[in-house]
């Protein structure tokens, strides 16, 4: 394993930092980050830890014009002793490459990028929030940066981190959500970028999503894209539904994006010996399954939220309420678990957590 020390520039006064326990998510950022350049002629160089600011971007730069972006999104935990945990870091510089390569960017050196993503938390180590249901919300992403108006490729990038303290994506919590199941508009499609962690889904995204929070809905279940028929995921979460005993998922379909929390999930239910498949489900089939009353539960999964159970969904004018509106049994153990994990409280047999080592952020190299 190679030892990556990076040059870090310490900002000269800190930030004043909210009230932890009064966190609104994404709008808060830490001292500092991490940033590599990218060129052709010289592969990723350059990577350093600075004071947090803006951008210096040329205005023709290609990623305005284009929209050659990836971006990844991770959390940092603080456990009972004081430590600073990492969950899944490699899994997502792992789906982070896979998207590089969708988007024909340079790919990253996971090692380095967790290694930078290690030292960038020391150095910035007292803002990983103590107060329960918290956590340091992470975003690796990189853009392209040459000047030119032209579509292709471009030859120049850059690699930042940057780092949130966050509370509870959803205003529910744990508490279920509803969702507006989406029928007109399309985020994705097979052979697109919906299996990628680019910009532009999301931008793609927001309209639906904007119609949905008008009829009081939190967010958007998508169905394909073809025929408009199958369930694929939630804006911001994989989809579970638990039906007669089993646990069902949309398999993965070059559309939907393969999520960490996802990934683990299914480990999870495995291990419990719970009946899962990922296959294609239709949401007639959902839509059957609670009119029958064999739909128990359904919850989605995520970086953000964790695990958010679902206890409405609104499809053709109808409202279908989901093991009563309340948190299911599998839910509520998931959330538990993983929670559990991410802060140390719960035994990692998975091999998930990395410990950030403090030491990292001391040397300062040149």
């Amino acid at each position: 394993m190679n030892d990556y020390q990076f040059e870090i520039q310490r900002r000269a006064t800190k930030k004043e930092k909210p009230a932890f326990d009064q966190l609104i998510f994404g709008r808060n950022f830490t001292d500092h980050m991490f940033v590599m350049d990218y060129h052709a002629d010289k592969g990723w160089h350059d990577g350093r830890i600075v004071p947090y600011e803006p951008l210096q971007i040329d205005p023709s730069a290609m990623v305005f014009h284009y929209g050659q972006s990836v971006f990844e999104g991770l959390k940092a935990y603080l456990s009972e002793d004081q430590e600073v945990l990492m969950f899944r870091p490699y899994k997502n510089m792992e789906r982070l490459n896979k998207s590089n390569n969708r988007l024909c960017i340079p790919p990253i050196d996971e090692e380095l990028a967790v290694q930078a993503l290690r030292q960038l938390i020391a150095v910035d180590r007292d803002w990983v929030p103590n107060v329960e249901g918290t956590s340091l919300y992470i975003r690796p992403f990189i853009i392209s940066t040459e000047p030119y108006l032209g579509v292709a490729p471009s030859h120049q990038y850059k690699f930042i981190i940057i780092m949130s303290p966050v509370g509870a994506y959803y205003k529910e919590g744990i508490n279920p959500v509803k969702i507006a199941v989406q029928s007109e508009y399309v985020r994705a499609v097979k052979g697109g970028t919906g299996n990628a962690k680019t910009g532009g889904n999301y931008a793609a995204s927001l309209k639906a999503q904007e119609v949905a929070e008008q009829e009081g809905y939190s967010q958007v279940l998508w169905l394909d894209g073809k025929e408009n028929k199958y369930v694929e995921e939630v804006g911001s979460m994989n989809i579970f539904f638990k039906i007669n005993g089993e646990v069902v998922t949309p398999e993965l379909n070059g559309s939907i994006l393969e999520g960490v929390t996802r990934n683990s999930v299914i480990e999870l239910i495995k291990d419990w010996g719970i009946p899962l498949s990922e296959r294609r489900i239709s949401i007639d089939e959902i839509y059957e399954a609670q009119k029958n009353g064999t739909l128990e539960e359904a919850f989605g999964t995520g970086t953000a939220a964790v695990i958010s159970p679902v206890g409405e969904l609104f499809w053709n004018n109808e409202k279908l309420t989901i093991g009563g509106g309340q948190t299911g049994e599998i839910a509520g153990k998931l959330y538990e678990t993983l929670t559990g994990i991410q802060k140390g409280k719960v035994e990692d047999k998975f091999g998930w957590i990395v410990k950030v080592d403090e030491e990292k952020a001391v040397t300062t190299a040149i």
